[in-house]
């Protein structure tokens, strides 16, 4: 790959990244409402769902039409990985915001909330994992904003990078012209 195709790798998947990371904020706020209203939460699974076909059509997209129809596994896996990066970077940054300046403990109320209803109580009993949860939630009570926030943005990247193997392997295409 040359630097210039490189530069030109970095400059797509930036702006797609940014237009994963508004479906990403979208699906995250979406679970937030969710958490005092139950019907919002399929919506914000169904965002992150979406979120995956979104970059196969943007891989498709800069495939077609960038790279006239030819990419290689590598590059096209050096482009879902860098959407997600740039994507998580984004979103790490929105998470940061909404944990620092918008949440005021929200967030923990209704997971203690959620964890406290009997349904659920009696499930943890029945799977031994009182204590693991206990021990779960007062770690994250303990985590700042920024740590909840690089936690976030670590799982994105290593996801992107494990996603990525197979859509780049389904979207990689090597046509030869014929001499």
């Amino acid at each position: 790959m040359t630097p210039e195709e490189y530069v030109q790798l970095k400059a797509f998947a930036r702006i797609d990244g940014f237009r994963l990371s508004l479906l990403w904020i979208g699906s995250f706020v979406c679970y937030i409402v969710g958490m005092s209203n139950p019907s919002w939460l399929m919506a914000a699974f169904v965002l992150a769902i979406i979120s995956l076909f979104f970059v196969v059509r943007r891989l498709r997209w800069f495939r077609d039409w960038v790279r006239d129809g030819n990419i290689s596994f590598m590059r096209s896996w050096g482009f879902v990985v860098l959407v997600f990066f740039y994507a998580g970077l984004l979103f790490a940054l929105a998470q940061y915001a909404y944990f620092a300046f918008l949440d005021h403990g929200y967030f923990m109320q209704m997971t203690h909330t959620m964890m406290s209803q009997p349904e659920s109580e009696q499930l943890i009993k029945e799977y031994g994992m009182t204590e693991t949860l206990n021990e779960s939630l007062h770690e994250m009570q303990a985590m700042r904003p920024i740590d909840m926030a690089l936690n976030m943005l670590t799982t994105n990247i290593m996801l992107g990078m494990l996603v990525g193997i197979p859509i780049a392997a389904l979207m990689k295409r090597n046509t030869r012209p014929i001499s």
